[in-house]
């Protein structure tokens, strides 16, 4: 399993959530940082000797991993992390359309000056950290891709659809998998922060036909840089 010996058990104590959850957590945290490979198996033996939690509430922590697409189940030969495929970021791609573009629009239509100043302070603090990295790809960052999940979702906050702006955070993160493998195989860098500010700032001014516009493109635009880079590393492997 790649990379596994390189984790450490975690020390538990009584004020931490249950195992279950620090098991979830942990797990996928490291499945969308590509810490395991598209396809590997997860042994719960393996994962048990990795990250020190028993084998309950590992499994739970795995059948949750299946729910949200990011793991796939077998009965009989158990858990593997998803594959990597255009036909999946295809869909991936289509679902987040379909989604977060019309969010995104209600978020608009919805949205007071609370839901302003908020997405405005995430788009500073993702702008503040994008700032201090070096010109390798930004999105291999844990910090700036955690704020970079908080700003978009920020954007969406004021969807009154409580379900619509759940399964957009779900598909946002299938799709942190593909990102990160664009951004290990990009040969140049790939800097986000004037395509985020557009998208704000015609949020901001409620224009949501430009705002709906940018985001769409936002989207495609990281497919089609995913794709490239896995034709890229299969004519390598080729």
């Amino acid at each position: 399993m790649h990379k596994i010996n390189s984790m450490h058990k975690p020390e538990i104590t009584a004020n931490e959530p249950p195992l279950a959850e620090q098991a979830f957590n942990r797990l996928r945290q490291d499945v969308l940082a590509g810490t395991f490979e598209a396809g590997a198996k997860l042994k719960l033996d393996e994962l048990q000797s990795a990250y020190g939690y028993s084998s309950s509430p590992l499994r739970e922590a795995l059948s949750r991993l299946a729910q949200e697409g990011l793991v796939r189940a077998d009965e009989r030969r158990g858990f593997r992390v998803a594959p990597i495929s255009e036909e999946d970021l295809a869909d991936i791609t289509r679902m987040r359309i379909m989604l977060d573009v019309p969010a995104l629009r209600e978020s608009i239509a919805h949205g007071d000056d609370a839901w302003e100043a908020t997405v405005l302070a995430a788009f500073h603090r993702l702008e503040k950290v994008e700032s201090r990295l070096s010109d390798g790809p930004v999105i291999l960052d844990g910090e700036w891709s955690q704020l970079h999940r908080s700003f978009h979702l920020s954007l969406l906050a004021a969807c009154p659809s409580l379900r619509q702006r759940a399964w957009g955070a779900s598909l946002f993160d299938q799709a942190e998998r593909y990102r990160r493998f664009s951004a290990r195989h990009r040969k140049t860098a790939r800097r986000k922060s004037s395509e985020h500010k557009k998208i704000m700032d015609a949020a901001l001014r409620r224009d949501a036909d430009t705002a709906c516009a940018l985001l769409e493109e936002h989207i495609l635009s990281t497919q089609r840089n995913v794709i490239a880079a896995l034709k890229a590393a299969q004519a390598t492997q080729s």
